[in-house]
């Protein structure tokens, strides 16, 4: 129709002639398809928004709008006008000679002679709604429905203002706040009308239990299916650097794109005048790049990225090699160095502790301390987050509440908080229930009667409270053995290395355990902590030395990459029932129900928990075996908070020995009784514990 092209004409005078006939095409296709003039902006407004003119989205749907009356004129509807007044009574009497002149009066007269099919109707009922959905004013993520799949989704409700600001380009506050949105993963609500605000140069912890949505809200926001302002840069570090030939170096510098671009064009123009092109344009040229790096400090770039990389646990040999030769923890440990070079607007962080050492966890607790845009980490390291954030922000009961200084004063406000709304919420149910006793004891006194409806009336203004939620609190339970008795287990010069050409991993390591032991073993990544625990329990033999062990030794192994372990397609309990069959299923589901494992979730798959209830999988079949000595492979990973302290409390009422691997400072000042590390070489054992060696990571890093 030529109508829409005159349209799409004027309003875009620049517009290709292509372009417009696909445009008349879409429209000129069914038009049922097109219930309102939101229909035919979700149609072709993108491409009217692309076609490079300066209007706006506002003006784009008022063209959509004239297009709309043009597609769909508004059509008359004729009623029945009554001429005199009508007696309903006297109609009724005579039902079945007036029924027409009863249904006039009512009903707006339409033609009857086209019948509707059935399921036709039904396809365009379905149709309607789904365009319905569509015209809700939110952005939705990439939910997909079909199958079994479950997705994050979500919602969320645009300010007017911010959003005209947005569209005309002129909003430059670098603080972010996401109003009245929603969360959900598959039919799981994580988040309901829910606000978050980050203000600029901030610094955020996000905390909660395992499984209440955090790492998908930064997931959501990463996505951009929750919307901030464009000019804002995001960083997540979710994913490990992709390997090739770069170095670790270059990869760094690499995010600095300015500076690769300036040095580039520098390459380009010191080309030419070597190929004999020098003129006065390319020496102009060099010196605006020159005056450029300058300006951008690109000289301090280099010195910059190797301080990043060195804090995080690369060697300058480590830096030079390339990024294909690492493995993933180092990746990661290098696309989070990327990240602390790039300084975006907004960094996100999720568990950035599970992949370092505790020398690198000290170096960047330090560096974050100074970090000068805004910060939002998910964290479960008790001390990281009473020494990195300025605020905490608490999800809980699908809502987020945020709280002023570090995790310990959120801690102590939020239990205050708990504690005067459990009061409060007492005290109106004593008095409620003192006034009902009046108002029951005297309700059929007529000389009470104006005080009883007076109480009753009060009752009825009082505010009502709600209980105050309680969490559940999370238990661990060890299994109830026997203390050996001494020695039970001692290493006596022990060497290793894993074949004759490479390099020794141990030498000379003399050092025993027993029923009493609460050892932490800590040192950098790559000292060989994991080795230790395989020489340990057997998995690995070392190349000389001797292991003496007690003859009823039963050991308890939890690998740092449990998950590995664990079968997926299985339940809780049939998992267990696989690796110790023929017990009754109470004795399986009494064994989860120490870890936390009860009710429907011991019934499901496992490949369906979470990070931190798969551990606690794991820790309920180790301990079904019934050990009377443990050894734990970095077991906070995926742990939160409260999990992590249970654990604690745990390890201190077993009654056996336990050997740790953990670079959780809380965990280790909760059970630590020994302190083993690992370096240069060997294993030795360091009196003063945890605090003594800070202090001589302290030190090395003053004198890098």
């Amino acid at each position: 129709m030529t109508a829409y092209i005159e349209i799409i004409k004027k309003d875009f005078p620049a517009i290709d002639e292509s372009v417009s006939e696909y445009i008349k095409g879409v429209l000129c296709g069914d038009v049922d398809d097109f219930q309102t003039c939101d229909d035919i902006y979700d149609a072709i407004g993108d491409i009217l928004l692309g076609i490079g003119s300066d209007m706006s989205e506002e003006g784009v749907r008022d063209t959509c709008e004239e297009l709309f009356k043009v597609m769909k004129p508004k059509e008359k509807t004729l009623q029945k006008m009554l001429h005199a007044p009508v007696n309903i009574a006297e109609m009724a009497a005579d039902m079945e000679n007036n029924i027409s002149d009863m249904k006039s009066i009512w009903v707006i007269n339409r033609d009857l002679s086209n019948k509707v099919d059935s399921k036709k109707l039904e396809k365009a009922e379905a149709k309607l709604q789904q365009k319905q959905e569509k015209r809700q004013d939110v952005v939705k993520g990439p939910a997909a429905v079909a199958g079994k799949v479950q997705t994050a989704t979500a919602s969320q409700v645009f300010n007017k203002k911010d959003s005209k600001m947005e569209s005309k380009g002129i909003n430059r506050s670098m603080d972010i706040r996401i109003e009245n949105f929603d969360l959900a993963f598959g039919e799981k609500v994580l988040l309901q009308n829910a606000e978050l605000v980050l203000a600029n140069g901030r610094r955020y912890g996000l905390v909660g239990r395992n499984g209440l949505g955090k790492s998908t809200l930064l997931r959501m926001i990463s996505e951009k299916q929750l919307k901030i302002p464009s000019h804002i840069s995001i960083l997540h570090v979710e994913q490990e650097v992709v390997g090739d030939d770069t170095s670790a170096l270059d990869s760094v510098l690499e995010c600095d794109t300015a500076r690769t671009q300036l040095l580039q064009k520098e390459k380009d123009c010191l080309k030419q005048i070597a190929d004999g092109v020098s003129n006065l344009a390319i020496n102009d040229e060099l010196a605006k790049i020159y005056a450029e790096l300058q300006n951008i400090e690109a000289d301090k770039a280099v010195a910059k990225a190797s301080i990043i990389l060195r804090g995080l646990g690369f060697t300058a040999e480590m830096q030079k090699r390339p990024t294909k030769s690492f493995s993933g923890g180092w990746r990661m440990r290098l696309a989070l160095a990327r990240a602390l070079f790039s300084k975006p607007d907004l960094l996100l962080l999720d568990e950035p502790t599970n992949m370092l050492d505790i020398k690198a966890i000290i170096w960047l607790e330090n560096y974050l301390q100074n970090w000068p845009t805004t910060l939002l980490v998910v964290s479960h390291d008790r001390n990281f987050l009473d020494t990195v954030p300025t605020d905490i922000i608490y999800l809980h009961s699908q809502r987020l509440d945020t709280y002023k200084g570090n995790y310990e004063q959120f801690f102590k406000t939020k239990t205050e908080k708990l504690k005067a709304q459990r009061r409060e919420y007492e005290a109106q149910m004593a008095h409620r229930a003192h006034v009902q006793e009046f108002i029951d004891r005297f309700r059929y006194n007529a000389n009470r009667a104006s005080s009883v409806q007076s109480k009753i009336k009060m009752l009825e203004k009082l505010p009502e409270l709600k209980p105050v939620e309680k969490e559940i609190e999370v238990k661990l339970k060890f299994p109830e053995v026997e203390p050996l008795n001494p020695p039970v287990m001692a290493l006596n010069e022990i060497a290793f290395r894993y074949s004759e050409t490479s390099p020794r991993i141990f030498h000379n390591v003399s050092l025993s355990a027993n029923s009493d032991s609460r050892i932490c073993i800590v040192g950098e990544n790559g000292a060989g902590k994991s080795t230790l625990l395989k020489i340990v329990i057997g998995q690995l033999t070392p190349t000389s030395g001797i292991i003496t062990t007690h003859r009823a030794l039963r050991i308890g192994y939890f690998a740092q990459h449990h998950v590995d372990h664990l079968e997926m397609n299985v339940t809780c309990i049939g998992l267990l029932e696989n690796e110790f069959p023929g017990k009754p299923t109470e004795e399986y589901r009494r064994q989860l129900g120490s870890f936390g494992i009860s009710g429907d979730l011991a019934l499901q798959l496992v490949s369906s928990l979470s990070g931190g209830q798969k551990s606690r999988l794991a820790f309920a079949k180790m301990c079904m075996a019934q050990p009377n000595f443990i050894i734990l492979d970095e077991p906070t990973n995926h742990l939160d908070i409260e999990t992590i302290d249970a654990l604690g409390n745990a390890v201190k009422n077993f009654k056996g020995g336990v050997i740790v691997v953990s670079h959780d400072e809380r965990l280790i000042h909760m059970i630590c009784k020994e302190l083993w590390v690992c370096g240069d070489g060997t294993v030795k054992s360091l009196d003063g514990g945890i605090e003594e060696y800070k202090k001589q990571v302290l030190k090395e890093m003053e004198d890098m």
